[in-house]
Order: structure tokens, then C-alpha cells, then sequence
């Protein structure tokens, strides 16, 4: 463990995300509106330049810095890598819709720092970190939802933050059992005391911890929330909202059921399999119905969620849960984000049909688009196919035999949605009759029955996420090797 000065220089990428909020909010106020892109220009230099140096340290020893509450090892690296490349797209793919507002800056800003406190839950070896990374990863959030200002997203703000102030609620009564139950907050003493303490403190705080980290990353039950918020802000703050904090809440989850929560008399894994099981489960069957393409990619993620828990399940079990982990986090955040840049292409395309009127004379988005929604799937060989078989083949070996068998009747389920999304694309017309989907598609963002001119910048940020997906697929063993040093 690490103190004092000798700590700092393990938090340069978070430091240099810091630096480029402070500097992008100050350089913000001194920039005419007309040029505010120099203030995105800043942001994306500081969430590159924090992806190189957290690609540099990834190679490292773990090591536990600030008397142990955080820690950074392989998880909190690739966290880091994902979120600050993510972000950086991420900031490019909303140029568009954000240009000109009169807070554009504060928007790059609040992305900063929803990504910090991402990497903050990931980070956590204590539980009051646990609990300020959630609010840091929540707040900003809750400002992005509704930055559009229409009704739609007021809405969705609203119901975003009252879910998440009633888990932070939950949250914070799980952190206060577990530290009655045994006197401290950090993980590594909570992993030595919580297997003495009491039985009926240590579920009450184990729900009440896992509601929090769930929360963030839209699984069952806590996921009401998801298909509200993806379908009333805009396509690119939908991409950020079910992507980044996602990546950070699994890998909380992750390190909490490998350290603290791991000797205990109560069947933690067995819990997490059977939200695994109800959020891909759930996600799956409410996405059949979808024919609004955020609501449907909204259910999709809270889909994917159940497969993320599937080797957080066993994140005690086996030394193929890290990898797996890793390899699922990079493949799903380069898919998710290629999946709403194709919605952030045709803006005004809410439903299946329109998205197919729109795009009907670029058969290449058509074809981008169709390598990420198979990539969601698990089709080879993309990254989230190497990924599946990871997870997999790690719940295998954790004793999870079953949880393995109902992950892959609900991939083969979820086919028939990104399907009937595919079908429509290629062929270039109504996927059903108009009038099914008027009542859906209706509203100022619809554009039923009119070719609609597409968004470049989303364009080329689908092209690169398809490409991206494959490229991570084919050399997995390459870049999983240089993460995951024997």
C-alpha cells in the first residue's frame, strides 16, 4: 500500500480527466459561443492523453494507493483505458447535437466527470469511496439526460434521479450495515471480519451495496429507469448514459464479490446468477415487442448486463473471471456506442421504419450497423463473441454450469429483435404495417415515410466501431496478452 506523495503518480490518467475538466469548463468561459469546438478539442486531448498512461500503467503490479481505498490493477486499468477512449468518441459523437447550445462546454465537462467517477467505482477498495464514486457517476448523468430541455428529457431527468436517489438510498443503508457488522470500510479488512459477523446485517448490507452498483449498471430489478432515460434524451447522451457508468458498476461488482464479499456464509454468487439471469432474461423478452430503436437498444443493454454478471458471479471462483472481464468491457463498449451512432445518424428516425426510410441510399450504415447488432449478439468474429465465450467458459469453470445454459438460449433469442431491426435496413421497407408503428413513432423526432439527411460524424463513428469490433475480435489474444501479463 501507498500513501501520500507516492501515491499521485498511480492516479495520472484520473488527474490528467480532472485537468481536462477544469481546464475545458475555464477555457469555456473565456471562448466566444461560435468557437466552443476548441473547448472539445481540449477534452479529447485529455481523455487520450489518460488513455495512454492508463495503457502504459496497465502492464504494472496492482498496488493499493491512499491507505488501500484505491486500487489499481488490471480491472481499474482496463476500466480506465475503455472509459477515456469511450469518452472521447463519445464527446465527438454529441458534437452535433450540442453545437451551438449555450452549454456546450458545461456538457463535454459533465462527461469528464461522469467519467470519473466511472472509474472511481471500478477504483474503490472502500466502501465511503464506493458511495462518493456513485454519486460523481450519477450527478453529471442526471444533467446530460435532460440537456436537450424538451419535454421528453425533463422527463426522463426526473425519473432518472428519483431511481437513483432512492438506491443511493439503499446504498448507503448497505454501507452502514456492513460497517456495523464489522467496524471498518475497507474491502481487504471487511473480506477478513464479515465472515463473523451478523447473518441478518450482512444480507441487509449486501442487498443494499449490490442495489447501488445494479443500479448503475441498469440490471434487473433496478433497471425501470433504462428504457425511459435511453428513449427521452437525445441518441449520442443515450450511448454515454448505457455505456460508460455500465462499465464501471460491473467492474465494481466485480471487485466486491472477489474481496469483501467473498468468504461469506451467504450465497453471493448464486445472488448474482440470478440477476444475471432475470436482466438478460427480461431485457430480452421486453425488446421483442420494441419498435421504437432506443427502447429497443435500451433493453438490449439491460440484456447485456445479465452477461457481465455472469463472470462477476464467479469473480471468486476462477483466474479466467479477469480476463473475461476485460475482454467483454472493451467489446461492449465499442458495440453500444456503434449501435446508437447508427440512431444518432438519422436523428429524426425514432422508429424501425424510419430508420430504414432514412438510411434507405446508404446501404453502408445499413451494413455497419448490422456488424454491431450481431456483434451484441455474439456473432464471430467480433469482440463481444470472444467476450461471450470468455464469460462463458469462466462461469463454466466457476461451477455455474446452468447460468451457461440459459445464456445462451436468450443469445439465440435475442436474434429475432436485432433481426427484425436488420431485415427492415437491407430491404428498405416498413419491417410492419405503418400504422403499427405510428402510435410509437409519433412526435417532433419522426420522420415516418421521408428520406431524412444522415449525421456525418455519427456516421463515421458507427463505420469505426464496426471496424473497431472485428479488429478487437481477431486480435484479442494479442491485445489480452499485453493487458494480462503472466
Amino acid at each position: 500500500m501507498s500513501g501520500g506523495g507516492e501515491a499521485w503518480p498511480a492516479l495520472l490518467p484520473e488527474a490528467l480527466l480532472l485537468l481536462g475538466a477544469v481546464g475545458g469548463l475555464l477555457l469555456g468561459l473565456w471562448t466566444p459561443q461560435q468557437r466552443q469546438w476548441r473547448v472539445r478539442l481540449l477534452v479529447t486531448a485529455a481523455c487520450l492523453a489518460s488513455a495512454v498512461a492508463a495503457a502504459i500503467a496497465l502492464p504494472e503490479p496492482a498496488e493499493r494507493v491512499f491507505e488501500g481505498t484505491w486500487v489499481v490493477d488490471t480491472t481499474t486499468g482496463v476500466v480506465r483505458l475503455v472509459v477515456a477512449l469511450g469518452v472521447a468518441v463519445l464527446v465527438w459523437l454529441a458534437a452535433p447535437s450540442v453545437a451551438g447550445h449555450p452549454r456546450e462546454t458545461e456538457a463535454y465537462v459533465l462527461m469528464l466527470l461522469g467519467a470519473l467517477g466511472t472509474i472511481g467505482l471500478a477504483a474503490s477498495g472502500d466502501l465511503l469511496l464506493l458511495v462518493a464514486a456513485y454519486l460523481l457517476a450519477s450527478v453529471p448523468l442526471y444533467a446530460l439526460a435532460g440537456f436537450a430541455k424538451d419535454s421528453a428529457g425533463t422527463e426522463a431527468t426526473m425519473k432518472y434521479y428519483l431511481m437513483g436517489a432512492f438506491v443511493g438510498v439503499l446504498l448507503l443503508v448497505g454501507v452502514a450495515a456492513l460497517v456495523l457488522a464489522s467496524g471498518t470500510t475497507g474491502y481487504l479488512e471487511l473480506a477478513d471480519l464479515l465472515p463473523e459477523a451478523s447473518p441478518a446485517l450482512l444480507a441487509l448490507g449486501v442487498l443494499g451495496v449490490l442495489a447501488g452498483v445494479a443500479f448503475k449498471a441498469g440490471a434487473v430489478p433496478v433497471h425501470f429507469w433504462v428504457p425511459d432515460v435511453t428513449a427521452g434524451t437525445t441518441p449520442p447522451m443515450a450511448a454515454y448514459i448505457t455505456t460508460i457508468p455500465k462499465i464501471g458498476a460491473v467492474a465494481a461488482a466485480f471487485r466486491l464479490v472477489a474481496e469483501p464479499f467473498a468468504d461469506l456464509p451467504l450465497d453471493v454468487p448464486l445472488l448474482v446468477a440470478v440477476i444475471a439471469t432475470a436482466s438478460m432474461t427480461l431485457g430480452n423478452l421486453a425488446a421483442f415487442a420494441q419498435t421504437d430503436v432506443l427502447r429497443l437498444l435500451a433493453y438490449s443493454t439491460v440484456s447485456q448486463v445479465g452477461y457481465l454478471f455472469m463472470v462477476v458471479a464467479v469473480a471468486a471462483r476462477t483466474d479466467l473471471a479477469v480476463p473475461a472481464l476485460a475482454v467483454y468491457l472493451a467489446g461492449y463498449a465499442v458495440t453500444n456506442i456503434g449501435a446508437f451512432a447508427a440512431v444518432a445518424a438519422a436523428p429524426a428516425a425514432r422508429t424501425i421504419t424510419d430508420w430504414a426510410t432514412a438510411v434507405g441510399r446508404h446501404r453502408w450504415i445499413v451494413v455497419s450497423l448490422v456488424v454491431c447488432l450481431l456483434g451484441l449478439v455474439g456473432t464471430p468474429p467480433t469482440a463481444v463473441f470472444v467476450g461471450k465465450l470468455a464469460v462463458f467458459t469462466a462461469a463454466w469453470d466457476g461451477a455455474l454450469a446452468w447460468l451457461v445454459v440459459v445464456a445462451a438460449i436468450n443469445t439465440v433469442a435475442s436474434l429475432f429483435y436485432y433481426l427484425r431491426w436488420i431485415a427492415p435496413g437491407f430491404a428498405g421497407v416498413p419491417a410492419t404495417p405503418g400504422g403499427a408503428e405510428a402510435a410509437t413513432g409519433s412526435g417532433a423526432r419522426t420522420a415516418a415515410g421521408t428520406a431524412q439527411r444522415t449525421e456525418p460524424v455519427p456516421v463515421g463513428v458507427l463505420h469505426g466501431a464496426a471496424v473497431v469490433s472485428v479488429l478487437l475480435g481477431l486480435g484479442a489474444g494479442s491485445w489480452l496478452a499485453f493487458a494480462l501479463p503472466s
